[in-house]
């Protein structure tokens, strides 16, 4: 198995690009949350990355971080998602975001995504469930306790305003991750929230 690769960026062109490794170029599919980090071309860039055997090809997908590589590798532990489907998903969501959506079982947020229907998006709820649990509990996130009330704290409080304010709650999610105040109380998170989605307005 392949794990990762450090080596020159010599194209990119979504959804593959070629990194040059001791004089070998090495072709590697990689989600969009990927390329929108990628240095530009000729600049040293380091991948982690996932090997899919095939009986007519072996294909390298490489990601950004960590936390990309494991949802890609939990996707495909999900019957009926291939490769080219758990990185549209990661193309279409951040990590986070998916969660988010797993935890608030949110089928409708999921079909969003390109490639996704009905029928994938049930079988990502029920199939990703916990392990989203266990990933969320893991990092603080805010996870959803029996009955739907979120976990405490200001940003599950925040989230939850957020949701019944009408936001679809990886919508919600996502503008949260974007109001940078580390000691910030639940008015502020919903209040900086708020003004984000205004000027995307």
């Amino acid at each position: 198995m392949i794990g990762s690769l450090r080596g020159i960026l010599l194209s990119k062109a979504p959804p593959q690009l070629v990194l040059e490794v001791g004089g070998v170029g090495y072709e590697v599919e990689a989600p969009m949350s990927t390329f929108y980090t990628l240095p530009p071309v000729g600049r040293e860039l380091k991948l982690l990355t996932h090997l899919v055997v095939r009986e007519d090809a072996h294909v390298l997908y490489g990601f950004a971080t960590g936390e990309e590589r494991h949802l890609f590798r939990d996707l495909l532990r999900v019957t009926g998602v291939g490769p080219k489907l758990a990185l549209a998903i990661l193309s279409g969501s951040s990590v986070e975001a998916f969660t988010q959506c797993v935890l608030a079982q949110d089928a409708a947020a999921l079909t969003k995504i390109p490639g996704v229907g009905r029928k994938t998006a049930e079988r990502l709820l029920v199939e990703m469930r916990d392990r989203m649990q266990a990933a969320a509990q893991a990092s603080g996130m805010a996870v959803p306790a029996a009955g739907g009330a979120l976990a405490g704290g200001a940003q599950a409080e925040a989230l939850s305003a957020l949701v019944a304010l009408g936001y679809k709650p990886a919508e919600a999610a996502r503008l949260l991750q974007g109001v940078r105040a580390p000691d910030a109380t639940t008015e502020d998170l919903i209040r900086g929230a708020l003004q984000s989605a205004a000027r995307e307005a």
